[in-house]
């Protein structure tokens, strides 16, 4: 715990961690470093003007089998008195017009499929008013309840609202700059594969990749090929032994990753790290890889991208590199968001 800060929501800062470093009240972390230059980066890297989406269907990967909080999305047809408007006539209401008018809505977990996390999504009990007493806080100190909080009164039930670090910062700023894609599949295969510091460089070394500060990086695993074919029925154990996983518990990895100036990771499978490891009894974190990413460093995560028609194209073309286009909803107070990735080769 180092660097005591004039800001009134900390007085401490997590070992490692940037609280404060883009300002006292920011709410973008390592976004920030995603400017005009990396996206004129980007840009640079569109050559043939090929664009591929990266979104896995939003009804993947099906039931509630990986994560059973969420839910697929249910559509419906908004209604208005007695009228459900599914190719209703409006006719029906006023003779003589022709307008046949579908309408819907949806009822969407809003972290099911592809998706970003934002940095309200994990926080830590942490000491941050250097009391002795740990607080329940997110990236530069916001604070439960205060920040992150439950609704209350009749019109609010069951709702909670994300006061501060809610997705919509990450979509006002924009989320486009230069992708860089690591094919973990060809370098390890579709088994599972725990990824510390030492296999990543193994990666980038054999692939001939090269990150530098402001990238996003992109993980391909295979893990979405395997929901793909699953179509609906995702087998957990058999994904449970599919794809590379990240080892948030490898301090060389995780200091790469706070040395590296990436702004953001995504993958292409459940959680980006091993979020099926067994919690020991030396644990302090069951997500490790999203305490230091989303808590420590406000760098954002994204899971269950669809990468390998992109990955095939960039092999074939020997490149790594594309213009990422990829803002979440602009859902105020929203802790996490669909997103509809697109990658401009």
């Amino acid at each position: 715990m180092a660097n005591a800060s004039q800001d009134p929501r900390w007085q401490q800062r997590p070992e490692g961690a940037n609280w404060g470093d883009f300002g006292p009240d920011d709410q973008l972390g390592r976004v920030n470093l995603l400017g005009p230059e990396q996206v004129l980066k980007g840009a640079r890297e569109v050559v043939t003007g090929n664009v591929f989406s990266l979104s896995l269907p939003l009804d993947l990967p099906g039931g509630n089998a990986l994560n059973p909080r969420r839910f697929p999305p249910r559509l419906a047809p908004t209604s208005l008195g007695q009228n459900d408007y599914l190719n209703f006539p409006l006719a029906n209401l006023h003779p003589g017009l022709v307008d046949v008018i579908s309408d819907d809505q949806v009822v969407l977990s809003l972290q099911y499929s592809s998706q970003w996390d934002s940095l309200a999504h994990v926080g830590a009990l942490f000491d941050a008013d250097g009391d002795g007493h740990a607080e329940r806080c997110y990236y530069n100190g916001y604070r439960a309840e205060t920040d992150i909080q439950r609704l209350d009164g009749e019109e609010a039930l069951g709702h909670s609202r994300a006061q501060r670090l809610g997705v919509e910062n990450m979509a006002v700023h924009g989320m486009q700059g230069r992708g860089v894609l690591v094919d973990l599949v060809r370098v390890y295969g579709h088994g599972r594969t725990l990824v510390g510091y030492k296999e990543l460089m193994r990666a980038l070394d054999e692939l001939n990749v090269t990150i530098e500060p402001g990238d996003m990086l992109v993980l391909r695993t295979g893990f979405a090929d395997a929901i793909l074919e699953m179509a609906g029925q995702p087998d957990v154990e058999k994904l449970k032994r599919t794809g590379a996983v990240l080892d948030g518990t490898d301090a060389s990895l995780l200091q790469w990753i706070s040395d590296s100036g990436i702004v953001a990771i995504c993958a292409d499978n459940y959680a980006v790290e091993n979020a099926d490891k067994a919690i020991a009894p030396e644990d302090c974190c069951k997500l490790p890889l999203h305490h230091h990413c989303l808590f420590k460093l406000g760098l954002p995560l994204a899971e269950l991208w669809y990468l390998t028609p992109l990955a095939d194209w960039l092999h074939e073309h020997q490149r790594s590199r594309f213009l990422l286009t990829a803002p979440p909803l602009r859902l105020p107070g929203a802790i996490g968001s669909p997103v509809t990735p697109i990658a401009t080769v």
